[in-house]
Parts: structure tokens; C-alpha cells; sequence
């Protein structure tokens, strides 16, 4: 049965071919899959665990803290977050950009909507990692739109411009986005080239709508969400710097990765960031406090959890040994590391459990841990809460167009062991596009990244690629 059908799979694929073997159209789209990576600090001292604890802090106050486009009068925009770019650890996926089309790791962050990505002119401040050049791609088009990026104590200064940019087998043409010339300092962290910004129209400081954003409403998606599962490496002692980090499926949701059903809630006022409500918080069986009606934001791009100073403390309090960070671990709590703490999270339905491990962030002495929570405050129109990966490696999380909501669904064991594995970093790959668009009309295209929703067709391909070069992940 699996023979007949890989041998359809396969026939297919040679027919939907040209003479010059590339791809031509297919009838339908389906989703996508791409791998994404996790990247941690090579390091865990107690110096940079804490300056990466105030930078953390410190990003998220500008973030969502209503210091937005405030110097949208003066001709630039200001781009109010810069994700958890140097705090702890980050997931990243590949991007392709440009004409020939190449590959970018950037970070994948669903509290932000601008892409954006460092420049071959960009000076010492932008590290180490591979920079874009305008100069080698015929589809680059530069707006003459500056911009500049405002977080914590820096500021990141650049251009809009426009290109073709392919994302797991999916592409947009002119595709708006920022060229980053110069940074305060080396916040790029080799291999990471800039940051994918994965929330709503609405919050871009480019004024150009998201990538995903564009695929979700022109019809190029099977269906208009995507959905994130990341690892968890946290209690594995000889993790590496990268490791696989879980994956970022494309227009449907992977059911090799979830069990039952998904739970979906909708978002708090007009689609901006990927806010909903929060009825209640456990930790270690009490109920805490969380001041009424709560809201909370659903953020890859945030390592940890922040929440309001009361409610953080009653969550310590429930910890004995637990102690108040002084200086630059200001807001933040240690407590000793032997103990198991458990923490329970409700959003109007099911209740979702967080894994001890992910409590846990780092060892700051022999027996005095970092916990993952962390006071912020972010005024009145900011959330009461931002939900980081701490949280979302227990769940499968998916981030839906319309109705706009955030739905969870339970892991399975599939997804389960993956986490703390020991395997190869995925490469990033450039193959062919599914499904192209521009300014929001679906058409099919050449040339991209990946592998393709169903696990059954998956593994007719892989049998197939005996017989026919194809690329995957």
C-alpha cells in the first residue's frame, strides 16, 4: 500500500515537472514545515546570567511598555522591541532572501511584526553573523524610509526597503522590511542575522504588513494559522550552543505533534499582539492572585514570564527559601534548586501544566536557581502578563488569522521526545516554493525551502529521493 502510493507520490512529481526539471504549478497549496533552531549562550556564569536577567527586563519595558512611535513625527519609526535577542535562549528559523535568493537565520518572534535584517555596511556593532547586500539581488527595492530601533540602553538605525522573501516554502514579493546599518553594540549572536516578527499589521514600525500576514489573508495558506512547537533543553547538562529547537508548521496545524483537540481563545481588542485573557495561575497547588481580569501576551520571542510585582511574590512566597534579587537581578527571584516547583495555568478552559524544568532557569550557585518569573511593569494599556517560552515548550501552540486567536493543544509523544535530544542543527535549505505572493494574491512560483504538512507524504518523498532530487529538512 505504502509502494503503490510513493510510487503515485513519485509520478507526480516527475510530471508536475518542466523539461527543464523545475516545479510547475501545483493545483493545491498545503502547509508547510520548516525546522527551527534553539540558540544558548555558550556560557552560564553568574555575570552573564545576570546582565542577560537585566536585559531581558529592560527590553520587555520598552517593548510593551507605551513607549511606542514616538518619534514618528520626526520622519523615523520607531521599532519598539528587539525581542530577547541577548537573554538566555532564543528559537530561530531560515529565512531566503532576494534574487538569487539567499538564506538568513533569524529569530522567531510572535511579540513583534517587522522583519528586519543587518546590512553588509553595518559596522563592528552588528557582530559576527552573515549580513544582507542589497547589491547582489535584482528584486531589492529601497523605499528611502529611515527608521530606528529604541531598546533598553541602545538603538539600531536603518532603512525600508522591499524584497522577495521565502519562508518554508512559501514566498512573498516585495516583501517590506528594515536594513540595519548600524547597532549601539554586538547584540547578534552568530548565526542569527535579525528577527522575524510574527504578530500584527498594526505594531510595524516599517508600516508594512507581516510576511506571515500577507500569506494568511491572500489565500496561500490550506489554512490561515500557524503553529510552533519548541524544545526543551533546560535540565540537559552537556546541551551545546544550537541544538534543534522544534519546528514552525505553515498553514495547517501538525497532528503528529499534538493530541486531542486544540483550545482556542480569542484575542483581547483589535489584533495587535497575540493577546488573551488569563483566568487563573497555580503554583504548588494555591491558587495565586492575579488581580481580577487579567491579559496576557503570547511571546516566542521572550525567553521567561513576566507578570505584575504582587503576583510574582505570592508565587515566591509559596516557595520557602525563596529570595528577592538584588541589582542587576532586580525583579527576579532565586530559590533552592531542590525543589520541585509546579505551576498551573488556565485561560478559560483547560488547565495546561509547565514542567518543573522550565521553572527552573539557571543555577546561580550550588544550590540557588533562577526561577523563570520575573516582575514587569508595563503601564496601563500594556498586558498584565507575557508569556514566554518557559510556558509554550509544554504546548503546542497555534497563532490563528480568523477568527484571530491563540490555541494549545497537548503534546505527544512525538513532539515530547524530541526534547533534549542530541542531533545535528539543521541546515538551512533553498528548494522550491509551493506558493508565491504579492501584496495579497496567491500564485504558485519557483524556487525556496522544505517539507509538507501530512507525515504519510512525508515519507513518500523520503522514499522518493532515491529516484529524485528533492530538498528537506
Amino acid at each position: 500500500m505504502i509502494a503503490s502510493a510513493c510510487f503515485t507520490t513519485l509520478l507526480f512529481l516527475l510530471l508536475s515537472q518542466d523539461a527543464s526539471g523545475a516545479p510547475t504549478a501545483s493545483p493545491t497549496v498545503v502547509g508547510r514545515s520548516m525546522p527551527i533552531r534553539r540558540l544558548s549562550p555558550s556560557s552560564q556564569n553568574l555575570t552573564l546570567v545576570a546582565q542577560q536577567a537585566k536585559d531581558q527586563r529592560d527590553i520587555l519595558g520598552v517593548k510593551y511598555g507605551g513607549q511606542l512611535l514616538q518619534q514618528r513625527g520626526t520622519g523615523y519609526n520607531l521599532y519598539h522591541t528587539f525581542a530577547d535577542r541577548t537573554c538566555f535562549n532564543s528559537y530561530y528559523g531560515t529565512i531566503a532572501i532576494g534574487t538569487p535568493p539567499v538564506s538568513y537565520d533569524v529569530i522567531l518572534d510572535t511579540g513583534s511584526s517587522d522583519l528586519w535584517l543587518t546590512s553588509s555596511i553595518c559596522g563592528p556593532g552588528c557582530g559576527t553573523s552573515p549580513t544582507y547586500d542589497p547589491a547582489k539581488s535584482s528584486s531589492f527595492q529601497n523605499l528611502s524610509t529611515p527608521f530606528e530601533i529604541s531598546y533598553g540602553s541602545g538603538a539600531v538605525a536603518g532603512y525600508v526597503a522591499e524584497e522577495t522573501v521565502q519562508m518554508a516554502g512559501f514566498e512573498v514579493a516585495k516583501q517590506g522590511f528594515g536594513v540595519v546599518n548600524a547597532l549601539s553594540s554586538a547584540f547578534n549572536t552568530n548565526p542569527v542575522s535579525g528577527i522575524m516578527g510574527l504578530a500584527w499589521s498594526p505594531l510595524s514600525s516599517t508600516q508594512q504588513t507581516p510576511f506571515w500576514q500577507t500569506l494568511a489573508s491572500g489565500g496561500s495558506w490550506d489554512s490561515a494559522l500557524f503553529g510552533v512547537q519548541l524544545t526543551r533543553y533546560g535540565n540537559v547538562s552537556n546541551a551545546a550552543q544550537n541544538e534543534p529547537g522544534g519546528v514552525i508548521d505553515l498553514g495547517y496545524t501538525n497532528s503528529s505533534l499534538y493530541t486531542g483537540s486544540i483550545e482556542y481563545h480569542n484575542l483581547v481588542g483589535t489584533p495587535q499582539y497575540w493577546e488573551i485573557n488569563m483566568n487563573t495561575l497555580t503554583v504548588q497547588g494555591k491558587s495565586i492572585d492575579i488581580a481580577g481580569i487579567s491579559t496576557a501576551i503570547i511571546d516566542t520571542g521572550t525567553t521567561n514570564i513576566a507578570g505584575p510585582a504582587s503576583a510574582v511574590a505570592s508565587i515566591y512566597a509559596q516557595i520557602p527559601g525563596s529570595q528577592a534579587g538584588t541589582g542587576q537581578l532586580d525583579g527576579y527571584y532565586t530559590y533552592p534548586c531542590s525543589t520541585t516547583v509546579n505551576v498551573q495555568f488556565n485561560f478559560g478552559g483547560n488547565t495546561w501544566s509547565m514542567s518543573p524544568a522550565d521553572f527552573t532557569h539557571s543555577q546561580v550557585s550550588t544550590t540557588e536557581c533562577l526561577g523563570a518569573f520575573f516582575i514587569a511593569s508595563f503601564g496601563s494599556g500594556g498586558p498584565s502578563w507575557v508569556i514566554g517560552d518557559a510556558f509554550l515548550k509544554n504546548v503546542y501552540s497555534v497563532f490563528k488569522y480568523s477568527p484571530a486567536s491563540v490555541g494549545f493543544a497537548a503534546l505527544s509523544e512525538t513532539a515530547i521526545s524530541q526534547n533534549g535530544i542530541k542531533a545535528a542543527v539543521p541546515s538551512p535549505t533553498i528548494g522550491a516554493v509551493t506558493a508565491a505572493t504579492n501584496t495579497g494574491a496567491a500564485s504558485s512560483a519557483s524556487s525556496g525551502a522544505v517539507s509538507s504538512g501530512p507525515l504519510s507524504t512525508l515519507l513518500c518523498f523520503w522514499l522518493a529521493s532515491t529516484s529524485i532530487a528533492f530538498l528537506f529538512w
